[in-house]
């Protein structure tokens, strides 16, 4: 899934710079080799407003050998871990055995965490309000980001292949609806259907920023949301006056120059950095 080489752009526009700096840096399809396995019974639940780092960074965590089921939608019972309000994930590698990966509670920081595969979601945000940031990190296969919460997602330097969605606005969640806002930046995205999916009769936004992307259908599609749980229905793509794109923000891999570096599989390494800042 993930490569053992790394293609970077060389180059990237430029962004205003915010309080909370974060540093810039190109996605990468760099996976960390997980030099051990944690299966765990239950979801590993981290208390509010700390942070988690494992003793040996990019274990791999799961569920257990047969957890991802290939019927039904899973709940927050089937996930590996439980974020409270502000709390940290880190260095982390998620296994495919598994039907929901992280469910952020509260608004939640989930830092250079890697998706083996993704069974139903890999990261679902049940936030209520306030702002949720997703930093360096990957995954494939189906809806990466489910947000069924309010508030605003943040992505940044997230690697996507092989993907149904990078992040969904929910469509059709029974309870409350809610507006919602993501921003993606600095991403690389490889063979997906969308890279976002939102609703625009419940006011979400989509803000996308130096994006590489190949073979992705869409950048972003929109949506008529409901809390029937009927599918909802698809009503447009593209920019408009609540999908911004960065004026160069979409770059497709075949009108760029790369260039190639090889890195150790064992470590995730990022060697393009620019001097300015994510927003928020």
């Amino acid at each position: 899934m993930f490569k053992k080489h790394i293609l970077i752009a060389l180059a990237v526009a430029g962004t205003l710079a915010f309080a909370e700096p974060i540093e810039r840096r190109a996605a990468t399809n760099e996976f960390p080799t997980p030099p051990a396995t944690v299966h765990l019974t239950a979801p590993m639940v981290i208390k509010a407003g700390t942070t988690f780092t494992p003793d040996q960074p990019y274990t791999r965590y799961d569920r257990g050998s047969g957890a991802c089921k290939s019927s039904g939608e899973g709940g927050s019972a089937d996930a590996v871990f439980h974020l409270e309000e502000g709390a940290t994930i880190s260095r982390v590698v998620i296994g495919k055995d598994q039907m929901e990966g992280i469910h952020c509670l509260g608004s939640c920081t989930i830092d250079h965490v890697y998706f083996e595969d993704v069974c139903e979601d890999a990261i679902t945000i049940l936030q209520t309000s306030g702002t949720s940031r997703i930093n360096y990190g990957g995954g494939a296969q189906d809806k990466i980001v489910q947000h069924n919460g309010a508030g605003t997602v943040i992505i940044n330097s997230f690697y996507a292949e092989n993907f149904g969605k990078l992040y969904r606005s929910c469509g059709n969640c029974k309870t409350t609806q809610y507006t919602r806002h993501v921003e993606v930046n600095d991403s690389w995205a490889v063979s997906g259907s969308a890279l976002v999916g939102i609703n625009s009769n419940y006011g979400d936004t989509a803000k996308i920023r130096n994006l590489q992307v190949s073979k992705v259908n869409s950048i972003c599609d929109k949506y008529t949301g409901n809390n029937n749980g009927k599918e909802p229905t698809k009503v447009g793509t593209g920019p408009d006056g609540t999908v911004r794109y960065h004026p160069v923000g979409i770059i497709h891999a075949s009108r760029l120059t790369f260039a190639r570096l090889e890195l150790p599989v064992q470590r995730v390494r990022y060697s393009l950095r620019v001097r300015q800042d994510y927003p928020g």
